[in-house]
C-alpha cells in the first residue's frame, strides 16, 4: 500500500516539474520526459526482479540502516554516506520499506535524466539523425544501460541525478543555484574525487573555451568556487585512495590502483587484467567493453549492444573535421571533454571488473555523448550555411563561429 501511495505522489511531483520545466524552457518536449518516466519505471522494476535474484547493494544499503540505531548525524563518517544520509529520514522517519525506497531512489535517476535533456536540448537546437532514422537525442535518452544502473538504492542514481543537476546548472549559476547548490552536494557525498574532475573539467571550459557566454562576473565566480571547493575538500579526495598523508602522490597512487584493480579482478567472474594492457587498450576497455568476445553473462550480451552503438558514434568523430572543431569549440564542449576524458583515466588505473565497469562508466559517458552531439550538429549546421552562403551570398558568420555557445537551427 505505501508503494502505490509513493507511485501517485511521485506522479502528482512529477507535474508539478513538468509545469515548471515547460516555463523555464518552453523548447522541451514534456512528452518525451513524461515517456522517459515511464521507460525508467519500467528499469526499476527490471532492476527489482534482478535484485531479488543476485547480489545487490541496494540490499547492503537498506539493511546497514534499517538495523543499525544511529542517529542522522552519525551517518556522515559512514563509508558512501551520502546514501545513507539521504535515506535516513525516508527510512526512520517515514518508515519507508526496501520497496519504497528502491522507487524513491529510481525517481532520482529519473531526475539525472530529465536534467540530462535540459543539458542536451538547452545547448543543442539541432536535430540529428544517425544510422538512418534514429534521432540521436532520444537515443541516447533511452539508452537501456544508463537506466538500469539509476535504478536502485545506491551511489549510481544519486551520483547520475547530481551530475546532470551540476552540469545543467553550472552555465547560469546565479539563476540555478539551488540546483547547483544539490547536484554539489549529491556528487561530493558519493565520490568526492569525481567532483573534482567535474571542478577541473569546468575550469578548464572557462579558460579554453572560445565562447562568450559567460560574463565576467559568472567566471570569477566559477573560478573562485572552484579554487575553494579544492582547497577545502582536498583532503577528502585524497582520503578516498588513503593518501592524505602521502609524501609521494604519484607512487602511491600508483600502488592503491595496484591494489584496487586486483580486488575488482575478483569479483563477479568478470574480472580483467588489466595492468598489462597499454593506456590505450585500458581506454578501450573502459568505454567500449565488454563487447560480444566478452559476454561475461546474459547481461553482458545487452550491454555488447549498447557498446556497439558507443562505438560506432565514437567513430563519428575520428576525422580532421573534429580536430579543428575541438580546437574553437565552446566552453561547454570543452569543459564535456575535459570530464570525460580526466573521469575516464582515472577510472581505467583501479577498474579490472566489466561488471564495475558497465557502472562507473555509466556515470560520464553522456558527457562524451555531448561532445558527439555537439560536432554533429555543428558539422550539419555548417553544411547548410554554406549551401545558403552559395546560393544567397549570405556574409554572416556560422553562429558557433560568432562564438555563441549554442548551435542554432
Amino acid at each position: 500500500m505505501g508503494l502505490v501511495v509513493l507511485l501517485v505522489l511521485l506522479f502528482f511531483i512529477n507535474e508539478i516539474f513538468y509545469k515548471r520545466i515547460a516555463i523555464r524552457h518552453p523548447f522541451v518536449s514534456i512528452r518525451l520526459i513524461r515517456k522517459i518516466f515511464l521507460y525508467h519505471l519500467l528499469f526499476a522494476i527490471v532492476y527489482y526482479v534482478y535484485a531479488v535474484y543476485n547480489p545487490s547493494d541496494s540490499k547492503h544499503y537498506y539493511s546497514t540502516l534499517s538495523q543499525s540505531d544511529i542517529n542522522w548525524v552519525e551517518t556522515i563518517p559512514m563509508t558512501n554516506w551520502g546514501v545513507f544520509f539521504v535515506e535516513y529520514p525516508f527510512l526512520k522517519y517515514l518508515d519507508f520499506n526496501y520497496e519504497m525506497l528502491m522507487l524513491l531512489f529510481s525517481w532520482f535517476g529519473f531526475v539525472g535524466f530529465v536534467y540530462a535533456y535540459l543539458f542536451f536540448a538547452e545547448n543543442i537546437k539541432e536535430k540529428i539523425i544517425v544510422f538512418g532514422k534514429y534521432d540521436l537525442l532520444k537515443l541516447l535518452l533511452f539508452l537501456p544501460n544508463m537506466h538500469f544502473w539509476s535504478a536502485s538504492i545506491g551511489k549510481g542514481s544519486m551520483i547520475f541525478m547530481g551530475i546532470m543537476m551540476f552540469i545543467y546548472a553550472v552555465q547560469f549559476p546565479k539563476k540555478r543555484l539551488i540546483a547547483l547548490a544539490l547536484g554539489s552536494f549529491f556528487i561530493f557525498s558519493i565520490r568526492s574525487h569525481v567532483m573534482f574532475f567535474i571542478i577541473i573539467g569546468v575550469l578548464f571550459g572557462i579558460f579554453f573555451g572560445s565562447d562568450k557566454k559567460l560574463t565576467k562576473g559568472t567566471k570569477v565566480f566559477l573560478i573562485f568556487s572552484g579554487m575553494l571547493f579544492i582547497y577545502l575538500a582536498w583532503s577528502s579526495i585524497l582520503s578516498v585512495a588513503n593518501l592524505e598523508q602521502s609524501d609521494d602522490l604519484v607512487n602511491d597512487f600508483n600502488e592503491f590502483a595496484y591494489a584496487r584493480s586486483e580486488g575488482l579482478s575478483e569479483k563477479a567472474g568478470s574480472g580483467l587484467d588489466m595492468s598489462k594492457y597499454s593506456l590505450p587498450v585500458k581506454l578501450f576497455t573502459f568505454w567500449f567493453r565488454p563487447l560480444f568476445i566478452d559476454v561475461p553473462s546474459s547481461m553482458g550480451i545487452f550491454s555488447s549492444l549498447e557498446n556497439l552503438l558507443y562505438l560506432l558514434l565514437f567513430l563519428k568523430i575520428c576525422n580532421k573535421s573534429f580536430v579543428r572543431f575541438i580546437k574553437k569549440a565552446p566552453s561547454v564542449v570543452k569543459m564535456s571533454a575535459m570530464i570525460f576524458v580526466l573521469t575516464s583515466f582515472a577510472m581505467t588505473f583501479i577498474m579490472s571488473n566489466l561488471g564495475i565497469i558497465m557502472r562507473q562508466k555509466a556515470q560520464v559517458m553522456y558527457f562524451a555523448f555531448f561532445v558527439i552531439y555537439y560536432f554533429l550538429a555543428y558539422e550539419k549546421a555548417r553544411k547548410r550555411y554554406l549551401k545558403q552562403k552559395q546560393q544567397d551570398h549570405i556574409k554572416e558568420p556560422l553562429p558557433f563561429d560568432k562564438q555563441e555557445t549554442t548551435v542554432v537551427a
